[in-house]
């Protein structure tokens, strides 16, 4: 009789062991090798085409994805290019209209050059859905919860209909994490993440990671980290997965803190709007608490102000520093306009409901007393 799959929590905690040698020692070591002796029996030759670190991770992360394969990259952007470097000239890319601003900066001012297509869309209706039958895109790639507006998508009912076309589904899931949603169990092809961000969780390295079921997506990134050189470093796999061991722990109380804060300010009137997943006024409410285990530790508010009050409003936080990244124990503030997004044209940002006035808080993992006082002083700030 074979043992039962062990827990998410349990898998964080062990799948990242091994090459531990004679040594036995409980975290695996370091290597900090470029080149390795021919023919050994792990078969690896030169870092940038695999290392024992990279391979931890990737095995750990597959584990947590429910994905067969896994390849890791030397940042969220660099794992963003390496799916779209199998594109060929005359592709077309259907995406979500909300998209992070490097994305969005990525296909239109450096695979535009190479002939690559991007039609954006609201694809959180489904009457949009159609797309995919007109245009037969080569990708269609998708983020839930968006950047920065937490738009949820319904992941299972879009790659049903691409399913139908033949066509790979994207997920950038690094706003959820695999802890709180698995794209590839909805039926995504691929799940991308940032694990920069709540993977690693500690914001003291970079990288990115692409998983997938599927043999010939594996081949193509394999390909990509080696070809393209956008492997990471042995020491940012290392502290990966020393962050990941931690990640359920982490998530639960960045979930926990997020939604306290976001039911505090939809009742302050300095604030025009609240976006929560797990906020009953969100509208993909109902679809989030079905497709996802928390609703993460991110949240948006809309100041009733201009940009500069919303820039104010960052700058007077104490325990929200004013930066551009997510998903670290510590909280962030971040205004989309002029930092993430800025890359974004403003009428751009405009039409997709990127208003000046909008504000993003990677909520960490702080006392949330402290974090509401925080935001309370701040906001009393703003108004006098």
């Amino acid at each position: 009789m074979s043992d039962p799959q062990p827990g998410f929590t349990t898998r964080s905690v062990h799948e990242g062991r091994g090459f531990s040698g004679p040594t036995g020692a409980v975290m695996p070591p370091l290597y900090l090798t470029s080149t390795f002796e021919h023919g050994n029996p792990e078969g690896f030759d030169y870092t940038r085409s695999g290392n024992p670190n990279f391979r931890l991770l990737e095995r750990s992360v597959a584990s947590l994805e429910g994905a067969t394969f896994a390849t890791c990259f030397a940042s969220g952007v660099s794992a963003i290019t390496a799916v779209v470097s199998t594109l060929q000239a005359g592709d077309t890319v259907l995406a979500e209209e909300n998209v992070y601003g490097c994305t969005y900066r990525l296909f239109d001012r450096v695979f535009a050059k190479f002939g690559v297509r991007v039609v954006y869309a609201d694809l959180t209706d489904p009457g949009n859905w159609d797309l995919i039958h007109r245009h037969r895109p080569a990708l269609v790639w998708l983020e839930s919860p968006t950047n920065p507006l937490l738009k949820v998508l319904d992941l299972q009912g879009i790659a049903r209909v691409a399913r139908e076309e033949k066509v790979p589904v994207v997920v950038d899931n690094t706003f959820a994490s695999p802890y709180l949603q698995r794209p590839l169990q909805l039926g995504a092809t691929l799940s991308l993440s940032s694990t920069t961000k709540y993977i690693n969780g500690h914001s003291d390295c970079l990288g990115g990671i692409v998983a997938t079921n599927e043999p010939d997506w594996q081949d193509r990134m394999l390909f990509a980290q080696k070809a393209l050189g956008l492997q990471p470093s042995p020491f940012d796999t290392w502290l990966t997965v020393r962050g990941q061991r931690t990640l359920a722990l982490r998530m639960e109380r960045h979930c926990a803190n997020a939604l306290f804060l976001a039911q505090w300010l939809e009742g302050r009137e300095e604030v025009r709007q609240v976006s929560y997943p797990f906020l009953p006024s969100h509208p993909q409410h109902a679809l989030a608490r079905r497709q996802m285990r928390g609703g993460s530790g991110i949240l948006t508010l809309e100041l009733d102000g201009s940009a500069d009050q919303a820039l104010q409003f960052a700058r007077s936080l104490k325990y929200f520093t004013l930066a551009e990244s997510l998903g670290g124990v510590e909280s962030l503030v971040c205004h989309p306009p002029s930092m993430t997004h800025a890359a974004v044209p403003a009428e751009v940002r405009r039409q997709v409901g990127i208003a000046d006035g909008l504000i993003r808080l990677s909520v960490g993992i702080e006392d949330p007393e402290d974090l509401r006082t925080d935001l309370e002083r701040a906001l009393t700030k703003v108004r006098g």
